[in-house]
Parts: C-alpha cells; structure tokens; sequence
C-alpha cells in the first residue's frame, strides 16, 4: 500500500544531521579533555587522588571520541579535531573565577562538575535531535551513561569536599 502524503526521512538530510551531531559531540569530548587537563593545573601537591581521577576523565573522553569518528569516517566523513566556542568561554570563565576564588580543591570540582553538566546537556540534546539514526541513538545513549556516571563521580568529590 502506498502513502503519498507521508514523508520519508531524506537520505542525505539524515547523514548530514548525524555528521554534525557526531562533530559536535566529539568537540565536547575536546573541551572536556582540555577541562581536566586545566583543571589539572589548578591542583596542589596534596591532591594526588583528584589528578588520578581526572586523569581516568581524559582516557574516557579520548575513548568516547575515538568511537565517535569511527562514525563519522562510516557516515563517510572526517571527524573535526577542535573544542566548541562554548568550551572555550568555560575554560576562561573557569580561569576568572580561580583568579578570584583560589584554587582549592572545592572550587576545581565545582568547575569539573560545571563541565560535567555541559556534558550532559549536549548529549541530551543530541538525543532529542530529529532524523537521529537508531545506530547512533544507542551509541549516544551508551556514552550519556558513560559520562553520568562519572559526572556523579566528580559530584560526589565535590560534595565530600563541601560537607
């Protein structure tokens, strides 16, 4: 039976959608690498077991990246190796406000968690995003969790941190 009034999905429109949702997820993977790495930075000598943890944080991203321009080399593209302009406002924000509050080890899981949140608002959003392929939903879906759980990793830092 034929519906000429319902529209399939373009082809082409659902490889160019998910080319720019991949891209983008792996440009969040990017400011997230360069978060920890920064954040890093801000750390004393007595927070050996904050540097390991973030450390664990780069690998993941470096991971969940790698996956991603898998698909994006299949959708028959390059993966693009920048960071996002939003990630670039947060590490200058997180710089300003070090500058101003110190760099305790609360204020450097604050910005972690910070980040961490990001994060999962760009995940979120990419799964709301129409024309999503079922592959790629499941893969996306997949590293959201990855990345929940170690948002609530950091959240947990900083909340032992707090109390």
């Amino acid at each position: 039976m034929f519906f000429p009034y319902i529209k399939k999905p373009n082809t082409m429109e659902t490889t160019i959608v998910n080319k720019e949702i991949l891209h983008d997820l792996i440009e969040i993977n990017n400011d997230r690498v360069a978060g920890y790495q920064k954040a890093m930075d801000e750390l004393k000598d007595g927070d050996a077991d904050l540097k390991s943890v973030f450390v664990e944080m780069i690998g993941q991203s470096h991971k969940l990246k790698a996956t991603l321009a898998q698909e994006i080399q299949v959708l028959g593209g390059d993966a693009q190796t920048g960071t996002t302009t939003s990630g670039k406002i947060y590490r200058a924000w997180m710089d300003v406000k070090a500058a101003f509050t110190g760099h305790d080890r609360e204020t450097v899981l604050n910005n972690c968690e910070f980040g961490e949140d990001a994060a999962q608002k760009a995940y979120k959003m990419a799964l709301e995003t129409e024309g999503l392929s079922a592959d790629l939903r499941s893969t996306i879906t997949e590293q959201k969790a990855d990345l929940r759980t170690s948002h609530d990793k950091v959240k947990a830092l900083r909340d032992s941190v707090a109390s």
